[in-house]
Protein backbone atom coordinates (compact mmCIF):
# COMPACT_ATOMS: atom_id res chain seq x y z
CA UNK A 1 0.00 0.00 0.00
CA UNK A 2 1.45 3.60 -0.95
CA UNK A 3 2.38 5.81 1.97
CA UNK A 4 1.54 9.45 1.84
CA UNK A 5 4.84 10.89 2.82
CA UNK A 6 5.20 14.11 5.08
CA UNK A 7 7.64 15.03 1.96
CA UNK A 8 4.45 15.06 -0.02
CA UNK A 9 4.03 19.12 1.05
CA UNK A 10 6.89 19.83 -1.16
CA UNK A 11 5.24 19.42 -4.41
CA UNK A 12 2.86 22.01 -3.44
CA UNK A 13 5.51 25.11 -4.11
CA UNK A 14 5.58 23.42 -7.09
CA UNK A 15 1.57 23.26 -7.44
CA UNK A 16 1.78 27.09 -7.21
CA UNK A 17 4.51 27.70 -9.28
CA UNK A 18 2.44 26.24 -12.00
CA UNK A 19 -0.90 28.06 -11.10
CA UNK A 20 1.15 31.62 -11.29
CA UNK A 21 2.35 30.21 -14.81
CA UNK A 22 -1.45 29.27 -16.02
CA UNK A 23 -2.33 32.48 -15.19
CA UNK A 24 0.59 34.28 -17.11
CA UNK A 25 -0.43 32.63 -19.77
CA UNK A 26 -4.06 32.97 -19.99
CA UNK A 27 -4.01 36.64 -18.84
CA UNK A 28 -0.64 37.87 -21.17
CA UNK A 29 -3.70 37.35 -24.32
CA UNK A 30 -5.40 40.30 -22.84
CA UNK A 31 -3.41 42.33 -21.56
CA UNK A 32 -4.60 45.73 -19.87
CA UNK A 33 -7.37 43.61 -18.63
CA UNK A 34 -9.53 46.12 -15.67
CA UNK A 35 -11.01 44.28 -12.69
CA UNK A 36 -14.21 44.24 -14.67
CA UNK A 37 -13.09 42.22 -17.89
CA UNK A 38 -11.01 40.17 -15.17
CA UNK A 39 -14.23 38.85 -13.39
CA UNK A 40 -15.55 38.33 -16.65
CA UNK A 41 -13.02 36.35 -18.05
CA UNK A 42 -12.94 34.29 -15.02
CA UNK A 43 -16.36 33.81 -15.50
CA UNK A 44 -15.92 32.73 -19.35
CA UNK A 45 -13.18 30.11 -17.98
CA UNK A 46 -15.63 28.94 -15.13
CA UNK A 47 -18.48 27.93 -17.55
CA UNK A 48 -15.89 26.46 -19.78
CA UNK A 49 -14.64 23.80 -16.92
CA UNK A 50 -18.61 23.21 -16.27
CA UNK A 51 -17.80 24.42 -12.82
CA UNK A 52 -21.36 25.83 -12.68
CA UNK A 53 -22.34 22.46 -13.34
CA UNK A 54 -21.14 20.02 -10.87
CA UNK A 55 -23.18 16.83 -12.27
CA UNK A 56 -20.37 16.07 -14.65
CA UNK A 57 -17.90 15.85 -11.33
CA UNK A 58 -20.09 14.12 -8.90
CA UNK A 59 -20.61 11.10 -11.70
CA UNK A 60 -16.85 10.79 -11.90
CA UNK A 61 -16.44 11.21 -7.86
CA UNK A 62 -18.95 8.66 -6.83
CA UNK A 63 -16.98 5.63 -8.62
CA UNK A 64 -13.41 6.83 -7.46
CA UNK A 65 -14.58 7.18 -3.81
CA UNK A 66 -16.51 3.43 -4.11
CA UNK A 67 -13.05 1.85 -5.00
CA UNK A 68 -11.13 3.96 -2.22
CA UNK A 69 -13.32 2.92 0.11
CA UNK A 70 -13.49 -0.80 -1.35
CA UNK A 71 -9.93 -1.19 -1.91
CA UNK A 72 -8.99 -0.08 2.10
CA UNK A 73 -11.94 -2.19 3.28
CA UNK A 74 -13.41 1.26 4.55
CA UNK A 75 -9.98 2.80 5.55
CA UNK A 76 -8.73 5.17 3.04
CA UNK A 77 -5.83 7.18 3.29
CA UNK A 78 -7.27 10.71 3.48
CA UNK A 79 -4.68 12.47 2.31
CA UNK A 80 -5.28 10.11 -1.18
CA UNK A 81 -8.85 11.14 -0.85
CA UNK A 82 -8.34 14.28 -0.94
CA UNK A 83 -6.06 14.06 -4.11
CA UNK A 84 -8.56 11.88 -5.43
CA UNK A 85 -10.96 14.43 -5.01
CA UNK A 86 -8.68 17.39 -6.15
CA UNK A 87 -7.86 14.99 -9.31
CA UNK A 88 -11.50 14.54 -10.24
CA UNK A 89 -12.47 18.15 -10.41
CA UNK A 90 -9.04 18.69 -12.66
CA UNK A 91 -9.57 16.09 -15.53
CA UNK A 92 -13.33 16.83 -15.07
CA UNK A 93 -12.63 20.27 -16.30
CA UNK A 94 -9.63 19.70 -18.70
CA UNK A 95 -12.59 17.16 -20.01
CA UNK A 96 -14.88 19.83 -20.93
CA UNK A 97 -12.50 22.37 -22.11
CA UNK A 98 -11.34 19.88 -24.81
CA UNK A 99 -14.39 18.83 -25.42
CA UNK A 100 -15.63 22.52 -26.03
CA UNK A 101 -12.72 22.87 -28.24
CA UNK A 102 -13.46 19.71 -30.61
CA UNK A 103 -17.14 20.39 -30.74
CA UNK A 104 -16.46 23.75 -31.23
CA UNK A 105 -18.25 23.74 -34.89
CA UNK A 106 -21.35 21.74 -33.73
CA UNK A 107 -22.28 23.62 -30.67
CA UNK A 108 -23.45 26.87 -32.80
CA UNK A 109 -26.03 24.64 -34.40
CA UNK A 110 -27.36 22.89 -30.49
CA UNK A 111 -30.11 24.49 -28.60
CA UNK A 112 -28.57 23.44 -25.42
CA UNK A 113 -24.80 24.30 -26.28
CA UNK A 114 -25.18 27.10 -28.09
CA UNK A 115 -24.17 29.22 -25.43
CA UNK A 116 -21.03 27.72 -24.06
CA UNK A 117 -17.77 30.42 -24.09
CA UNK A 118 -16.03 28.93 -27.18
CA UNK A 119 -19.23 28.63 -29.16
CA UNK A 120 -20.38 31.94 -28.28
CA UNK A 121 -17.32 33.50 -29.34
CA UNK A 122 -15.80 34.61 -25.76
CA UNK A 123 -12.89 32.31 -25.07
CA UNK A 124 -10.48 31.59 -28.31
CA UNK A 125 -9.51 28.22 -28.80
CA UNK A 126 -5.98 29.27 -27.87
CA UNK A 127 -7.14 29.90 -24.82
CA UNK A 128 -8.78 26.97 -24.30
CA UNK A 129 -5.65 24.70 -25.19
CA UNK A 130 -3.70 26.79 -22.80
CA UNK A 131 -6.10 26.06 -19.72
CA UNK A 132 -6.57 22.51 -20.88
CA UNK A 133 -2.71 22.04 -20.69
CA UNK A 134 -2.53 24.07 -17.26
CA UNK A 135 -5.10 21.55 -16.07
CA UNK A 136 -3.19 18.30 -17.13
CA UNK A 137 -0.08 19.86 -15.80
CA UNK A 138 -1.85 20.47 -12.08
CA UNK A 139 -3.26 17.00 -12.46
CA UNK A 140 -0.12 15.53 -13.26
CA UNK A 141 1.37 16.66 -10.35
CA UNK A 142 -1.44 15.71 -7.84
CA UNK A 143 -0.65 11.77 -9.36
CA UNK A 144 3.33 12.78 -8.35
CA UNK A 145 2.46 13.40 -4.55
CA UNK A 146 1.17 9.66 -4.12
CA UNK A 147 4.67 8.93 -4.94
CA UNK A 148 3.35 5.58 -6.91
CA UNK A 149 5.23 4.82 -9.99
CA UNK A 150 2.26 2.56 -10.74
CA UNK A 151 -0.23 5.38 -10.20
CA UNK A 152 1.98 7.75 -12.74
CA UNK A 153 1.83 4.76 -15.39
CA UNK A 154 -1.87 4.79 -15.49
CA UNK A 155 -2.21 8.35 -15.40
CA UNK A 156 -1.15 7.70 -18.96
CA UNK A 157 -3.78 6.00 -20.08
CA UNK A 158 -6.19 7.87 -18.16
CA UNK A 159 -4.95 11.24 -19.83
CA UNK A 160 -5.64 9.50 -23.53
CA UNK A 161 -9.19 8.44 -22.54
CA UNK A 162 -9.31 11.92 -21.78
CA UNK A 163 -7.79 13.45 -24.35
CA UNK A 164 -9.59 10.90 -27.21
CA UNK A 165 -13.33 10.75 -25.94
CA UNK A 166 -14.44 13.83 -27.73
CA UNK A 167 -13.47 13.02 -31.01
CA UNK A 168 -14.89 9.58 -30.85
CA UNK A 169 -18.80 11.08 -31.44
CA UNK A 170 -17.61 11.31 -34.99
CA UNK A 171 -17.09 7.32 -35.65
CA UNK A 172 -17.96 5.59 -32.35
CA UNK A 173 -22.33 4.28 -31.98
CA UNK A 174 -21.96 4.22 -28.73
CA UNK A 175 -19.49 6.83 -27.11
CA UNK A 176 -20.59 6.38 -23.92
CA UNK A 177 -18.94 3.30 -23.35
CA UNK A 178 -16.04 5.42 -24.15
CA UNK A 179 -16.86 7.78 -21.58
CA UNK A 180 -17.41 4.93 -19.10
CA UNK A 181 -14.14 4.08 -19.17
CA UNK A 182 -12.54 7.41 -18.83
CA UNK A 183 -14.93 8.66 -16.19
CA UNK A 184 -14.28 5.22 -14.28
CA UNK A 185 -10.48 5.20 -14.83
CA UNK A 186 -9.78 6.79 -10.83
CA UNK A 187 -11.10 3.31 -9.88
CA UNK A 188 -8.34 0.81 -10.93
CA UNK A 189 -5.71 3.55 -10.16
CA UNK A 190 -7.43 3.85 -6.30
CA UNK A 191 -7.01 0.22 -6.18
CA UNK A 192 -3.16 0.52 -7.68
CA UNK A 193 -2.51 3.03 -4.53
CA UNK A 194 -3.55 0.29 -2.24
CA UNK A 195 -2.21 -2.77 -3.85
CA UNK A 196 0.17 -1.86 -6.45
CA UNK A 197 -1.52 -3.98 -8.90
CA UNK A 198 -5.30 -4.13 -9.87
CA UNK A 199 -7.49 -6.79 -8.71
CA UNK A 200 -10.22 -8.52 -10.88
CA UNK A 201 -12.48 -6.72 -8.59
CA UNK A 202 -11.32 -3.46 -10.33
CA UNK A 203 -11.66 -4.20 -13.32
CA UNK A 204 -15.44 -5.79 -12.60
CA UNK A 205 -16.11 -1.77 -11.14
CA UNK A 206 -14.86 -0.47 -14.12
CA UNK A 207 -17.29 -2.64 -16.79
CA UNK A 208 -19.46 -1.50 -13.95
CA UNK A 209 -19.29 2.28 -14.46
CA UNK A 210 -19.24 1.61 -18.06
CA UNK A 211 -23.10 0.50 -18.39
CA UNK A 212 -23.81 2.90 -15.53
CA UNK A 213 -22.18 5.84 -17.99
CA UNK A 214 -24.13 4.41 -21.11
CA UNK A 215 -27.51 4.42 -18.75
CA UNK A 216 -26.72 8.23 -17.76
CA UNK A 217 -25.55 9.50 -20.64
CA UNK A 218 -27.86 7.61 -23.04
CA UNK A 219 -30.33 9.70 -20.73
CA UNK A 220 -28.81 12.69 -21.41
CA UNK A 221 -28.34 12.10 -25.14
CA UNK A 222 -31.77 11.42 -25.42
CA UNK A 223 -32.43 15.02 -25.31
CA UNK A 224 -30.61 15.98 -28.02
CA UNK A 225 -31.33 13.32 -30.32
CA UNK A 226 -33.36 16.17 -32.91
CA UNK A 227 -30.42 18.47 -32.94
CA UNK A 228 -27.52 15.24 -33.01
CA UNK A 229 -29.47 13.85 -35.69
CA UNK A 230 -28.96 17.19 -38.36
CA UNK A 231 -25.81 17.40 -37.33
CA UNK A 232 -24.59 13.87 -37.76
CA UNK A 233 -23.46 13.47 -34.13
CA UNK A 234 -23.39 10.13 -33.25
CA UNK A 235 -24.88 8.49 -29.81
CA UNK A 236 -26.34 5.81 -28.43
CA UNK A 237 -29.73 7.31 -28.06
CA UNK A 238 -29.33 7.48 -32.12
CA UNK A 239 -28.14 4.33 -32.02
CA UNK A 240 -30.66 2.39 -30.29
CA UNK A 241 -32.86 3.88 -31.93
CA UNK A 242 -36.87 2.98 -30.64
CA UNK A 243 -35.07 0.28 -28.16
CA UNK A 244 -33.01 3.47 -26.04
CA UNK A 245 -35.27 2.82 -22.99
CA UNK A 246 -34.84 -0.30 -22.85
CA UNK A 247 -31.41 -0.16 -23.47
CA UNK A 248 -30.58 2.43 -20.82
CA UNK A 249 -32.79 -0.11 -18.21
CA UNK A 250 -30.31 -3.23 -19.22
CA UNK A 251 -27.74 -0.76 -18.58
CA UNK A 252 -28.92 -0.02 -14.96
CA UNK A 253 -29.10 -3.96 -14.31
CA UNK A 254 -25.83 -5.36 -15.71
CA UNK A 255 -23.75 -2.34 -13.67
CA UNK A 256 -25.90 -3.23 -10.56
CA UNK A 257 -25.35 -6.93 -10.93
CA UNK A 258 -21.48 -6.44 -11.21
CA UNK A 259 -21.54 -4.47 -8.55
CA UNK A 260 -23.39 -7.01 -6.57
CA UNK A 261 -20.54 -9.16 -7.80
CA UNK A 262 -18.54 -7.48 -6.44
CA UNK A 263 -19.76 -7.29 -3.00
CA UNK A 264 -20.20 -11.19 -2.82
CA UNK A 265 -16.54 -11.34 -3.71
CA UNK A 266 -15.73 -8.98 -0.34
CA UNK A 267 -18.57 -10.56 1.67
CA UNK A 268 -20.43 -7.69 2.05
CA UNK A 269 -23.48 -7.78 4.59
CA UNK A 270 -26.83 -6.45 4.02
CA UNK A 271 -26.22 -2.69 4.41
CA UNK A 272 -24.07 -2.55 0.64
CA UNK A 273 -27.09 -4.32 -0.82
CA UNK A 274 -29.47 -2.13 0.77
CA UNK A 275 -27.49 1.04 -1.03
CA UNK A 276 -27.51 -0.93 -3.70
CA UNK A 277 -31.47 -1.73 -3.83
CA UNK A 278 -31.73 1.97 -2.91
CA UNK A 279 -30.14 2.83 -6.50
CA UNK A 280 -32.19 0.67 -8.00
CA UNK A 281 -35.44 1.54 -7.21
CA UNK A 282 -34.03 5.33 -8.05
CA UNK A 283 -33.33 3.58 -11.96
CA UNK A 284 -36.79 2.44 -12.08
CA UNK A 285 -38.18 5.69 -10.97
CA UNK A 286 -35.90 6.65 -14.21
CA UNK A 287 -38.02 4.27 -16.35
CA UNK A 288 -41.03 6.51 -15.60
CA UNK A 289 -39.41 9.87 -16.60
CA UNK A 290 -37.58 8.74 -19.67
CA UNK A 291 -40.64 6.38 -21.11
CA UNK A 292 -42.40 8.81 -23.36
CA UNK A 293 -38.63 10.37 -24.28
CA UNK A 294 -39.49 13.98 -22.98
CA UNK A 295 -36.47 16.04 -23.42
CA UNK A 296 -36.86 17.89 -19.97
CA UNK A 297 -37.65 14.44 -18.27
CA UNK A 298 -35.04 12.84 -19.84
CA UNK A 299 -32.68 15.71 -18.64
CA UNK A 300 -33.97 15.64 -15.02
CA UNK A 301 -33.78 11.56 -15.20
CA UNK A 302 -29.98 12.20 -16.06
CA UNK A 303 -29.60 14.73 -13.00
CA UNK A 304 -30.77 12.27 -10.32
CA UNK A 305 -28.32 10.07 -11.34
CA UNK A 306 -26.35 12.12 -8.86
CA UNK A 307 -28.37 9.97 -6.47
CA UNK A 308 -27.92 6.46 -7.50
CA UNK A 309 -23.94 6.93 -6.83
CA UNK A 310 -24.37 8.87 -3.71
CA UNK A 311 -26.44 5.43 -2.58
CA UNK A 312 -24.29 2.56 -3.58
CA UNK A 313 -21.60 4.75 -1.78
CA UNK A 314 -23.68 5.08 1.09
CA UNK A 315 -24.17 1.54 1.32
CA UNK A 316 -20.71 0.42 1.34
CA UNK A 317 -19.35 3.15 3.64
CA UNK A 318 -22.59 1.80 6.15
CA UNK A 319 -20.99 -1.94 5.40
CA UNK A 320 -17.39 -1.19 6.72
CA UNK A 321 -18.95 1.08 9.77
CA UNK A 322 -20.67 -1.55 10.59
CA UNK A 323 -18.00 -4.31 10.19
CA UNK A 324 -16.15 -1.97 12.49
CA UNK A 325 -18.39 -1.90 15.36
CA UNK A 326 -18.90 -5.92 15.76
Amino acid sequence: MTKIHARTLSWFPFLLFVTHIVVKWLFQLHVGLTMNTLLERLDHYEKLMRLDKPIGILLLLWPTLWALWLSSWGTPNWAAVWIFGLGTVVMRSAGCVLNDVADRKFDPHVERTKNRPIAAGKVSVKEALYLFAALVLCAFCLVLTLENRYVVALSVPALLLTVSYPFTKRFFAVPQAYLGLAYGFGIPMAYAVQFDTIPLTAWTLLLANVFWAMAYDTEYAMVDRADDLRIGIRTSAIAFGRFDVAAVMFCYAAAFALIAWVGCEMRAHWEFYAGLGVAAALAVYHYFLIRRREPARCFKAFLHNNWIGASIFAGIVVDFMARGTH
